[in-house]
């Protein structure tokens, strides 16, 4: 019993031992091929481009290419992409996709005749989303080089569905500018309504068609067609990016009616949006001269104060913010800020559209600078936030390499141990096996005794092979720390990028907010004027009847 206690705890030390050395990898097959590709698209639309471009390293398909040539692409490095795109575009599968990823590139690099060939070899060869948006993009190159006629062909030849309502549009406004009659502009903004209808993301439809409803709307009554106004206004969604906007203009259209009551509602609704919309700030003025027409001078003075107080408390709210974008930078006190919210779930929606910091923020977006500086802003932070994980892994990854190695002062002394005690073994198996009297006690011997003899051949060899863990492992270790101090220097650049995106977007932050205090104190002064007009108009009433 003794010799198998012996025996047992010297095997497990010999296990423990040989479990240091490292195991095979096995190669990748079709099901981690498949799993290593859906990780990176997932990744890729997840924005972490870094991480496809990981996954896709080994990846030789054509749907895992096509991901790569993507994340390529969104880290800027064209020409790899570039390469891979031209071999997809030989291929057999995404030849669509690719011609229109080309495209991208071209465009990127002002190449517009070869992105309009692109465009027009996607059209081509793809098909469902990606061929009506190679086709949508083909119409804006007609369109923005004055051939309208040519853009409307192409517009001619795609489904309904969201991008030819959306080329449609940008046809309308071209009509909108160069004609007199409004004519041409309203039926394309009607032919986007009704291709609008066909799309198949109802919450991009509906924002789709509350922005088509507020032009057309706007259109009629910029030439007097209050009616047909109207009956555009009236049909836009009430919780929508456009709705104050077209409450403003419902208003506006029923004023010019005669209809001042109705109007005075629409504009009432419309007090209810923050002051950054458009149309809100016009909504509050357009009450009290309701009021007016409407022949009640002294609500009207009351809605034009209310107005100059709202108004006064904007300003203060605009200064507030700026004080907010120095003191903490502009991603904190507009993005961070807009999107940190204590608000209970089901009040998510509704209160959307009617918080002044994320009215800013939306009104702030629609600027190409500002969201070029935005996604500039948060790319670098996302960066800068894997890096410190990668950092992180790498010091727990090394605090293990250093407990692996450990001192090695006793295993000298615990292999001679073992091996007097191996030694020890051997001579009583040997006088054992003088006494053994049957076969099978003379086989058990013999074995034990074989045993006996393999530990001992290990263990010589044991030394060696911790020497040789042990190098395996200080060289790890090496690499180890110079990936340390890799990820610490491409950490250190990213916060100095960081530091300067967030300079620049504060910029334009500040300058957006300086633009809206102006808006605010125009908005000001123009109430100020009616209230000005009001009393004089009041005190030549008073003259006229006598009065003092």
């Amino acid at each position: 019993m003794a010799l198998r206690l012996r025996l047992i705890r010297f095997t497990g030390f010999m296990v423990l031992a040989l479990a240091c050395l490292p195991v095979l990898a096995s190669p990748v097959g079709d099901d981690k091929a498949q799993l290593l590709g859906g990780l990176a698209r997932f990744a890729l639309d997840s924005g972490d481009p870094a991480a496809a471009l990981r996954y896709t390293r080994n990846l030789s398909t054509e749907a895992d290419q096509l991901v790569r040539a993507r994340a390529l692409m969104v880290t800027s490095n064209g020409d790899n992409a570039r390469r891979l795109l031209d071999q997809l575009l030989a291929g057999q599968y995404y030849r669509g996709q690719a011609a229109l990823l080309l495209a991208d590139l071209a465009a990127s690099s002002g190449e517009k005749e070869a992105a309009g060939k692109y465009l027009e070899t996607a059209a081509r060869l793809a098909h469902g989303e990606t061929r009506q948006q190679a086709l949508y993009r083909l119409a804006e190159l007609h369109r923005e080089a004055d051939q309208t006629d040519r853009a409307g062909q192409v517009l001619a030849a795609m489904e309904p569905g969201y991008w030819s309502a959306l080329g449609y549009m940008n046809i309308s406004a071209d009509y909108g500018k160069r004609d007199l009659n409004p004519s041409r502009a309203l039926v394309a903004l009607r032919v986007a309504l009704a291709m609008s209808e066909e799309d198949t993301d109802s919450r991009r439809s509906e924002e789709l068609r509350s922005r088509l409803l507020v032009r057309a709307g706007h259109l009629a009554h910029m030439h007097e067609d209050h009616d047909k106004a109207i009956s555009f206004l009236e049909k836009v969604p009430l919780e929508s990016y456009s709705t104050p906007q077209g409450l403003y203009l419902h208003g506006l259209a029923l004023s010019a009616n005669g209809n001042q009551r109705a109007a005075m509602q629409s504009w009432h609704r419309a007090k209810k949006y923050p002051l950054a919309y458009p149309g809100v700030a016009n909504a509050w003025l357009g009450t009290g001269r309701g009021y007016d027409l409407s022949g009640y001078l002294g609500q009207a003075g009351e809605a034009y104060l209310a107005a100059n107080a709202s108004f006064e408390s904007e300003r203060v709210t605009l200064r507030k913010l700026a004080d907010q974008i120095r003191d903490k930078g502009a991603y904190q006190a507009l993005v961070r800020d807009a999107r940190d919210s204590n608000a209970e779930w089901f009040l998510a929606d509704s209160r959307t559209l009617t918080q002044p910091r994320t009215a800013y923020l939306l009104r702030f977006m629609e600027q190409a600078r500002a969201q070029e500086a935005v996604n500039r802003v948060a790319e670098l932070e996302q960066i800068s936030q894997q890096l410190a994980q990668r950092e992180d892994s790498l010091a727990v990854f090394r605090r293990a390499i250093r407990e692996r190695l450990g001192p090695a002062d006793n295993s000298t002394a615990n292999g001679a141990r073992y091996n007097d005690q191996i030694e020890g073994l051997s001579e009583r198996i040997a006088a054992l096996s003088e006494r053994a009297m049957s076969v099978a006690q003379q086989e058990a011997l013999r074995g034990a005794a074989s045993t006996l003899a393999d530990l001992k051949f290990s263990l010589g060899k044991l030394d060696q092979r911790l020497a040789a863990k042990d190098r395996r492992l200080s060289k790890l270790l090496a690499r180890t720390d110079q990936a340390m101090e890799r990820v610490r220097g491409i950490r250190s650049r990213t916060m100095r990028l960081q530091g300067e995106a967030e300079e620049a977007l504060d910029k334009i932050a500040l300058a957006y907010v300086e633009d809206q205090d102006n808006r605010m104190a125009f908005a000001l002064d123009r109430t100020e004027q009616q209230i000005a007009h009001l009393y004089e108009y009041l005190a030549l009433q008073n003259i006229e009847r006598g009065e003092p």
